[in-house]
């Protein structure tokens, strides 16, 4: 295990060399700078820790077969084996735990980001299921502290949204919502069908980082904007003036429309987020593509046309088929209790990349 050992003492090494650079007044000065590198002194942190008390374990391993090769007291020696018998399986512990956090972390996880979810096929039943999958989502975001906007929305025929949008913040947002990325499809009995006779609808479900100015050079006489009146619910500015914006990208033809902020210029900086990052997410799906032609993951996000998730109301169910997990806490899942499947899917991108060699 000496490669972990290694491993982890350049990473205590490259802890301290960032430890020093924060308290330099030039990088304090440094914005931009001084903000990564805090970020980065954080995320090291973490495994330098851990890195301490591995060594400590292997230093306790080590005195305790010197003392069992060396006294001669048979209860010091009884002793030593005693606790070698319990430093070794917690070596072994340990060593799996580095593996995941030397996991290469993808760049993109900690940035925040803009969902988009859309009625796929079934009508009014697939509106109704975009407001509730909307509703599952904002509970399960309420309940890890993180804080939600929406964007843009169109109202259904009846009831419930053909297409709404919403900018999440919080910490590592898109590492925890990247596998969402994909068809819903929900089976269940629609209110209107008075046959009893269980339906199948669907809907699309968009994660996108969210791109900063830096990550997209955006070329503003590429951009055609235009303002419209709002429509829908949103009290009463909405018909008054023209508050809302749509942005073209004219080289790509991407259009995105921003009509729930109060105020035209509001809308038009939430309009320009979201255009950076569908042109963002656009490259990044090329690169998934790139990268899913060398290799078949499981847990991919780059196939937004993949059904990835099916929640059969009567039977209370819930099946993501990428890990072939079901679970039958449906009523619980659409109020907002979705971590442990999120959790399954980070363990299975993890044995993943561990397969691949990606730890050390």
């Amino acid at each position: 295990m000496s490669d972990i050992l290694q491993k982890l003492e350049s990473i205590a090494v490259r802890f301290n060399e960032v430890g020093q650079q924060i308290t330099d007044p030039d990088i304090i000065a440094d914005m931009d700078r001084y903000v990564k590198l805090t970020k980065e002194y954080k995320d090291l942190e973490e495994i330098v820790n851990v890195y301490k008390e591995y060594k400590n374990v292997l230093d306790n391993i080590t005195s305790s077969k010197e003392m069992i090769d060396l006294e001669d007291d048979p209860e010091m020696k009884e002793m030593a084996k005693m606790e070698l018998d319990e430093l070794l399986p917690k070596r072994e512990e340990m060593e799996e735990e580095i593996k995941i956090m030397l996991i290469p972390k993808d760049p993109e996880d900690d940035k925040n980001v803009i969902v988009e979810l859309r009625a796929g096929t079934g009508g009014d039943e697939a509106c109704i299921f975009v407001e509730d999958v909307f509703r599952m989502y904002s509970m399960y975001f309420k309940s890890v502290g993180w804080k939600m906007e929406v964007v843009n929305s169109n109202e259904g025929g009846t009831s419930g949204y053909r297409e709404l949008s919403f900018e999440v913040e919080g910490e590592g947002v898109y590492g925890m919502l990247k596998f969402e990325s994909g068809v819903h499809r929900v089976q269940r009995v629609p209110e209107t069908e008075s046959q009893g006779r269980v339906h199948t609808s669907a809907i699309t479900v968009a994660v996108m980082p969210e791109a900063e100015e830096v990550d997209v050079q955006l070329n503003m006489a590429d951009v055609k904007k235009d303002t419209y009146r709002a429509s829908g619910a949103g009290g009463q500015h909405v018909n008054k003036t023209e508050s809302a914006v749509r942005l073209t990208h004219i080289p790509t033809n991407t259009v995105v429309e921003c009509q729930d902020g109060r105020s035209q210029h509001k809308n038009y900086e939430k309009a320009l987020t979201v255009l950076r990052t569908r042109l963002y997410q656009a490259e990044l799906e090329k690169k998934e593509l790139e990268r899913s032609a060398h290799r078949k993951s499981l847990v991919s996000t780059g196939d937004r046309s993949a059904k990835i998730r099916t929640y059969n109301y009567p039977q209370g169910r819930i099946t993501d088929h990428r890990i072939n997990k079901t679970m039958y806490n449906l009523s619980s899942f659409m109020n907002g209790d979705i971590q442990e499947i999120i959790d399954a899917l980070k363990i299975a991108e993890n044995a993943e990349k561990m397969k691949e060699g990606g730890t050390i």
